[in-house]
């Protein structure tokens, strides 16, 4: 049985590699997998191809398609997966050819993100996606939806509109674009009313160890699971470095290779905190094979989404690492903002709150300062931010000796008197 309760259906995994994309298609398949059995299905066999250029009917071809047509039989296969993303005419035409439900890579992470959907927030922002999704597939939908129910690919909240027209969908799809608008107005709201606080965000490949880090760093409790996309809601928790000083955590939605567009359209809401922050940690499984390819998938979705925001990279689960040297390569290639840590024992967590403490500008720093006297607030503010270790009035300005953030030094840098006395 799956998560549904259903019977787990079998799946057979198809990856077609095209052009410069060829030689990357066995690593991109064993990712597809382990989505599929996130998903609930059961993996029956793998079967890889690799071309000049797509085939426009069926993208695999009508050779290579009568090739899987004759292992589904043999192996008794539900569902057909490929690892690309399908126009609908060819998911039409492959089912036809292989006599079985077709899904392709984003109708498999879309699945996911479905049953992974808790709060309202998360679930409006997945069915945005799946509903963009179906629009184009309308057609094929009501062909073939009788003839399933309740499969992988097809559950979630976007389920119930398989059944209207295109004019119902994309009226949804306006409702639902106006509700994620005034939910990012609200997360934006929040970001400002925090101005005064230092905001860092946990960002990575999905399954890195960013809930983890998380838990180990703030006290907090959330769940961890050992599992894709185990978070899909912001989570934001106090963070005190070793100095004392408070920033404000949060962690975020994890990141594949080829996240559909849909997702990571939908998802700017959600990914406010990461688009705003003063600075990302980008969290890395450091033991992983494909670590540098997932290095760069994360700063693309990043790119895409315009986090434009210092980043520290944070080397984890260096406790489980069987070769060091793949460790020390990847520090030598990303030499400048890295530590590497273990979220599960601890080691290397001081460092990063002290990296994260220089980069955030939070070590003190002794300036002088010249300050109306009536400015209640500015001082206020100060005193809040610092240690003053002098206060001396000269007439109606305020004279403060005083150790203060190099970050909030440079807020009132127009106050902080230089050598010659002089503000």
């Amino acid at each position: 049985m799956d998560r549904t309760g259903l019977k787990a259906e079998r799946l057979l995994l198809v990856g077609v590699g095209v052009g410069a994309d060829a030689h990357d298609v066995e690593a991109s398949l064993e990712e597809l997998a382990l989505l599929a059995r996130t998903a609930g299905g059961i993996v029956t066999e793998s079967v890889t191809q690799r071309r000049h250029g797509i085939d426009p009917h069926s993208y695999m071809g009508s050779g290579k398609a009568e090739e899987v047509r004759a292992r589904c039989e043999e192996l008794e296969v539900d569902v057909v997966v490929l690892d690309n993303e399908l126009s609908p005419a060819q998911g039409h035409n492959l089912e036809k050819l292989l006599g079985r439900r077709v899904l392709d890579r984003t109708q498999l992470i879309l699945d996911i993100f479905a049953s992974r959907a808790k709060t309202r927030g998360a679930k409006t922002q997945v069915e945005l996606a799946q509903l963009e999704y179906l629009l184009p597939r309308l057609k094929r939908m009501w062909t073939h939806l009788e003839r399933f129910e309740g499969g992988i690919g097809m559950r979630g909240p976007g389920e119930k509109q398989l059944e209207t027209d295109r004019r119902l969908v994309r009226l949804k799809i306006q409702k639902l674009k106006r509700e994620l608008r005034a939910v990012s107005r609200q997360r934006t709201m929040e970001v400002r009313q925090r101005r005064d606080c230092h905001t860092v965000a946990l960002v990575g490949y999905t399954n890195a160890g960013k809930s983890t880090l998380l838990n180990r760093l703030t006290g907090a409790r959330e769940l961890v699971e050992d599992r894709l996309f185990s978070t899909l809601d912001t989570r934001t928790r106090t963070w005190t470095l070793g100095s004392g000083r408070k920033v404000l955590l949060s962690d975020t939605v994890g990141f594949v290779r080829r996240l559909p567009h849909q997702l990571v359209s939908s998802f700017h809401a959600t990914l406010e905190e990461a688009r705003t922050a003063d600075l990302l940690l980008h969290v890395v499984d450091a033991g992983h094979p494909e670590a540098p390819q997932q290095i760069e998938v994360v700063r693309d979705v990043l790119h895409e989404i315009g986090a434009e925001v210092p980043t520290v990279l944070v080397f984890n689960k260096v406790d489980s690492l069987e070769n060091k040297a793949d460790l020390a390569a990847l520090q030598n290639e990303h030499h400048h903002h890295q530590v590497a840590v273990s979220a599960r024992t601890g080691a290397g967590l001081d460092r990063l709150a002290d990296l994260v403490a220089a980069e955030l500008g939070l070590n003190l720093s002794e300036y002088l300062l010249d300050v109306p006297a009536g400015d209640g607030r500015l001082l206020a503010r100060l005193a809040s931010a610092g240690q003053v270790l002098e206060r001396r009035y000269v007439g109606e300005r305020v004279r403060l000796r005083m150790l203060l953030e190099t970050s909030m030094a440079r807020k009132v840098e127009s106050f902080v008197v230089n050598g010659d006395g002089k503000a």
